[in-house]
């Protein structure tokens, strides 16, 4: 009989079991398989011994040798952080990749609100009429570079190019065309990892190839960014814009360059881009499909 350990107790609401996403899974394992959900560490690991699947935001590498019937260890999460990224032999980690749709509707949120002057209508006051004529334009026809053109950059690269955005995808196997594409970009979107080597990839270089229209959007992890090359840049009016969902340091503060008040044509968010609130029922269901719920 399969146990399955389900240990996702996080602040943010979404990314917590929910019983509606226990429902979903009830109906995705083996009749006669064990759910056993941790509110706890320590109720985590005092199951851990008898499940031979374990659903975690982190683990630590010391508990394997507690998880004698483990086969699969599996995070929503994309990114590496928390969860070690090989196991013992004969245990399979998996990392989520089921984010896409939500970040591509995110970055497409923040793109739309950008360009069809929602996001300067605020800014310009109470009836901006006049001054916001001249700043709205059609998201079709402007060119788009994703720098990380991998599952979530494809999804977003899909989803603008559905709308008419040209899309220039970069990854490392085309990375010598990043300066080429950039000279040309009305949007630069970033959906790095954050441990691929590419801290600081947006550079003052990079930002100084872009055109002055260029609005530089983050879903990916925040050390892909020198912030303090792109305050200075949105300080001089270098480039038009950022919208951002990630940092070097989360939470946000004034200990960074982009966390200071007055910086113009900002959008800061706090690394939302992929909440939803079906979000633990479809990790589940990911992993159904890709046939490790067995």
């Amino acid at each position: 009989m399969n146990t399955y350990l389900i240990w996702l107790e996080w602040p943010e609401k979404c990314f917590r079991t929910s019983p509606e996403a226990l429902s979903v899974l009830r109906k995705l394992v083996p009749r006669g398989s064990r759910i056993v959900r941790a509110r706890s560490e320590a109720a985590f690991l005092r199951a851990l011994p008898r499940a031979t699947h374990a659903i975690t935001w982190h683990f630590r590498e010391e508990w394997f040798a507690r998880a004698k019937n483990l086969r699969l260890l599996a995070t929503p999460a994309a990114g590496r952080e928390l969860v070690p990224v090989s196991g013992p032999k004969g245990v399979t980690i998996h990392f989520g990749g089921f984010h896409g749709a939500a970040m591509a509707e995110s970055v497409l949120a923040l793109m739309l609100a950008w360009c069809r002057g929602v996001i300067a209508a605020e800014r310009l006051g109470r009836w901006p009429k006049i001054a916001l004529s001249g700043l709205c334009y059609r998201l079709a026809g402007t060119r788009a570079v994703i720098l990380g053109y991998g599952r979530i950059g494809r999804t977003i690269g899909d989803r603008l190019e559905s709308l008419g955005v040209d899309v220039t995808g970069i990854r490392r196997a085309n990375a010598g065309e990043l300066k080429s594409a950039a000279k040309r970009a009305d949007w630069l979107i970033c959906v790095l990892p954050g441990d691929t080597g590419t801290t600081d990839i947006v550079d003052a270089k990079l930002l100084n190839l872009l055109p002055r229209r260029c609005v530089v959007v983050n879903v990916g992890r925040g050390n892909a960014i020198d912030e303090d090359a792109l305050a200075k840049a949105l300080v001089s009016g270098r480039i038009a814009g950022a919208l951002l969902d990630v940092w070097k340091k989360e939470p946000l503060d004034e200990s960074s360059p982009l966390g200071r008040d007055g910086i113009p044509n900002l959008v800061r968010m706090p690394h939302a881009a992929a909440f939803h609130m079906g979000y633990v029922a479809d990790a589940f269901r990911e992993l159904f499909e890709e046939g490790l719920l067995k």
